[in-house]
């Protein structure tokens, strides 16, 4: 299906690698050009040069932390008028509450709830005034159904959500629609994190947990990154100007609730 996208520009934050690199391909594929933000500036112009030789769209390559203003300010200059904005940030440690002070928490609402709304609010007049675009948050199936170990994600991310839930319904009537997804467990970097602090915390292997947690899963796996960088692409696509304000689960059916 043509997305109807072909020559939009997308600035694509986390992209170097995992889900973030997922969705930047997946728009890459459908004739986006990209401006791919992530810290690492070797493994991210790798990433750039792939993508570029696969895709032959234009890609700007900026290492910087979205996290700061100064990377937000590095990654705007090369992109100030974005078609598409997927926001994405590394998720904050695992770990027990009690152990986590004020510093721990303003961290994870600074990377996780402020960065995505301090670059929507760069963006989305400027999308409003040109009648078209495109947000997606890239946040957690704990949204959804929080995970223990995982409060200072659940609570920054909770918190963006309700802050999209508010604005999505003031820009869609100018053809911007702002949606998340919520990634459930895909093979990453991230997931193979959080496994290792499971592990830690019930005195089991890696490979225990992990093969226990695949098993848990109706879909009996892992999600790839291309998968979930597909649905990213329609999201953002000119067929789901009718679409705003969602939390759209992708977690192979885990989450066992109908609504």
């Amino acid at each position: 299906m043509d997305l109807g996208i072909k020559g939009k520009t997308a600035l694509v934050c986390g992209a170097s690698k995992g889900l973030g690199r997922g969705c930047a391909e997946a728009l890459a594929a459908d004739g986006v050009n990209l401006v791919l933000v992530a810290r690492s500036a070797e493994a991210l112009e790798r990433t750039a040069e792939e993508i570029r030789s696969a895709h032959g769209v234009n890609v700007i390559a900026v290492a910087a932390d979205i996290t700061t203003p100064e990377g937000r300010a590095q990654a705007l200059a090369a992109c100030p008028s974005p078609d598409i904005l997927v926001t994405n940030a590394g998720g904050p440690p695992t770990g027990d509450f009690r152990d986590w002070g004020r510093d721990q928490w303003i961290a994870a609402l600074d990377a996780n709830m402020l960065t995505p709304i301090e670059l929507i609010k760069a963006t989305v007049d400027g999308m409003m005034d040109r009648g078209f675009g495109r947000i997606v948050n890239i946040t957690s199936s704990a949204v959804k159904a929080p995970i223990d170990i995982l409060g200072l994600s659940n609570g920054a991310r909770s918190g963006l959500t309700g802050f999209v839930a508010g604005i999505a319904r003031k820009t869609v009537a100018k053809n911007v629609t702002i949606n998340n997804l919520l990634p459930g467990p895909f093979d990453t970097d991230r997931l193979a994190a959080t496994m290792s602090g499971a592990a830690k915390a019930a005195g089991k292997s890696i490979d225990e947990v992990k093969e226990a947690r695949r098993k848990q899963n109706p879909a009996q796996r892992f999600g790839t990154a291309a998968e979930f960088g597909a649905v990213c692409a329609f999201l953002c696509s000119a067929h789901a100007g009718y679409m705003t304000g969602q939390n759209v689960l992708l977690d192979g059916g885990a989450y066992p609730g109908t609504f």
